[in-house]
């Protein structure tokens, strides 16, 4: 993706509406609860629970829901079982797409987003159909600041184990492996940087342009559909948005 059509993104993600942040929220409470159920509450001891927090924050959900979240789904023995559950397929035009959900109901799950690819010109896949064209990286996104030094950050980040540092017009992105991104991202946060975004992403290794309009209709349509689904946690594409 264009650092443009990233920055672009990332500020609409924040810019959402009350009711379409409330949705977010609900699904990092989701996943919250699946992490201390995995783990246990105490971030310090479950490293993916530390993670999804960073994310929460990142995402401008307040502390106060945070610390809810957690402490409901450390009280809630016997609440819903949510599995995690990865769908890939193709959007109109021949764009991948990989849908990450959490679910207590596979079949209600599988079905709806079927529909929804069907809907919108495109059709669900096997697992593995679309994977192979992602890899999965660190990301974390700190917005550009006159406090903020850039050799610094970067040689920060480059000690800390990140493997890239790309400098953009609105922001810094620093990428990790997997394995290396919990101790990049807690080495940054002691050192009191702040992040637009921190998470694992699916980066596309290439990029899809499309040039029909009704392609264009179709795949944000599909995106928005999925994205609106309370069983859907993540939506990743190699869609180039970029105008």
């Amino acid at each position: 993706m264009s650092g443009h059509s990233k920055w672009a993104n990332i500020k609409h993600k924040k810019e959402k509406t009350d009711a379409q942040k409330g949705k977010i929220f609900t699904k990092l409470g989701r996943e919250l609860a699946m992490a201390v159920k995995q783990g246990g509450h105490d971030p310090e001891v479950n490293s993916r629970l530390k993670d999804v927090i960073a994310k929460a924050k990142a995402a401008n959900m307040p502390t106060d829901t945070i610390i809810r979240s957690i402490e409901t789904a450390a009280g809630d023995v016997d609440g819903n079982n949510y599995e995690e559950v990865v769908y890939e397929g193709y959007g109109p035009g021949g764009v991948a797409v990989i849908v990450e959900a959490a679910t207590d109901n596979r079949n209600r799950t599988a079905g709806d987003i079927r529909h929804y690819f069907d809907k919108n010109g495109g059709n669900l896949g096997q697992t593995g159909c679309v994977s192979f064209m992602f890899d999965r990286k660190g990301v974390i996104v700190i917005e550009k600041s006159d406090k903020i030094n850039e050799d610094d950050l970067m040689m920060e980040a480059l000690e800390a184990g990140a493997e890239d540092f790309n400098v953009e017009d609105e922001y810094y992105e620093i990428l990790t492996d997997t394995g290396s991104f919990s101790a990049v991202r807690e080495a940054l946060e002691s050192k009191g940087y702040e992040f637009a975004e921190a998470e694992i992403q699916a980066i596309p290794q290439t990029t899809v342009k499309l040039t029909d309009p009704k392609h264009i209709e179709q795949m944000e349509k599909l995106i928005d559909m999925l994205e609106d689904m309370d069983d859907v946690q993540e939506v990743w594409h190699n869609w180039d948005q970029e105008e």
